[in-house]
């Protein structure tokens, strides 16, 4: 799950529509769909913080599959459709959920080994950076509607943004070489991201309601994770600050924010939502500097500005046509 510092699609799967209301139905406000995604993002950008508090010498890896195994496990058990969704869909609708908790279990499992070899900024902006374009690419690919021009104007800014505001403080010190093998291994987290959101979207737009199918895939990915929770040296968890740290990643960058963003493709297309959660490497380095003190130049300001704006305009309503 996509987070700035210790981390917020399948070829069957497409993107999801907003479901059509029924002749008579209220219709769902125009934000009903964006405002939880962007909250999902905001929880996910405390991730970095939360994660800079862990007792020194737990592994990176090893605390994001802790946060996955209790939020996953709580996600689960908080909701009774996830645990019947399993045995009352259908076989394809199975296998989709089947590929969705690989995919929920391939991010930590990648995304944290690139941020090894490469550092968190570069991590961050490849990951974060193609999770949308490889949606909205996927989703037209297998079926989906094409991508608009709004969406790949909004999309194309807010990865710019994004990356200025990352990377803006290595923009003026010496060039670093770049690990291949961790690029790889952020690009497959990026789609990993990409392919849990398509499928999420996909079953919620079949009618299964948005708390079960979060609940069944990232239930089941919990348990994908745990061996290799166990495997590691497990003492830091007895820490009261790597108890806390598990807690705040569990109950609130995975629980409640996937909660929430599952919520939201009730609403918004895969496509459109994986561009949302750009914001959250913003709301990361608000907290940066406000809570840890950190400084950032003016490049990454200016990306800060130019990701607000995309987000803004992702965000806008649509004008009714007649």
């Amino acid at each position: 799950m996509p987070n700035r510092a210790s981390t917020p699609a399948s070829p069957s799967v497409c993107a999801p529509a907003p479901a059509s209301p029924a002749v008579g139905a209220r219709r769902p406000g125009a934000l009903a769909g964006p405002l939880p995604v962007l909250a999902a993002a905001v929880l996910w950008g405390t991730t970095g913080t939360a994660g800079s508090l862990a007792p020194a010498g737990a592994p990176a890896a090893a605390i994001g599959c802790a946060g996955l195994v209790l939020g996953g496990l709580l996600l689960l058990l908080s909701d009774r459709t996830a645990h019947s969704l399993p045995r009352t869909c259908t076989p394809r609708e199975r296998r989709l959920l089947l590929l969705g908790a690989l995919a929920v279990a391939g991010y930590p499992l990648t995304f944290y080994p690139a941020v090894a070899r490469t550092g968190v900024a570069v991590a961050t902006v490849i990951a974060l950076g193609s999770a949308p374009v490889l949606t909205g690419l996927l989703a037209w690919l297998t079926g989906g509607p094409r991508p608009t021009a709004r969406w790949a104007c909004a999309t194309a800014t807010a990865v710019l943004g994004c990356a200025l505001l990352v990377l803006g403080p290595r923009l003026g010190g010496g060039a670093t070489p770049t690990d291949l093998a961790g690029v790889l291994l952020a690009a497959l987290a990026g789609l990993s991201y990409a392919a849990y959101s398509l499928v999420g979207g996909r079953l919620i737009a079949r009618g299964h309601p948005s708390a079960g199918v979060m609940g069944a895939m990232f239930g089941a990915a919990a348990v994908l994770v745990l061996p290799v929770l166990l495997i590691g040296d497990p003492h830091w968890l007895a820490a009261p600050r790597g108890l806390l740290v598990v807690l705040h990643l569990g109950v609130v960058t995975t629980f409640l924010a996937y909660r929430l963003f599952g919520r939201g493709l009730r609403h918004t297309s895969a496509q459109t939502a994986t561009a949302l959660t750009l914001a959250e490497p913003a709301v990361a380095a608000v907290l940066g500097v406000t809570a840890l003190g950190e400084r950032l130049p003016a490049a990454s300001w200016s990306g800060l500005a130019v990701l607000t704006l995309a987000l803004a305009v992702l965000t806008a309503p649509l004008p009714r046509r007649r």
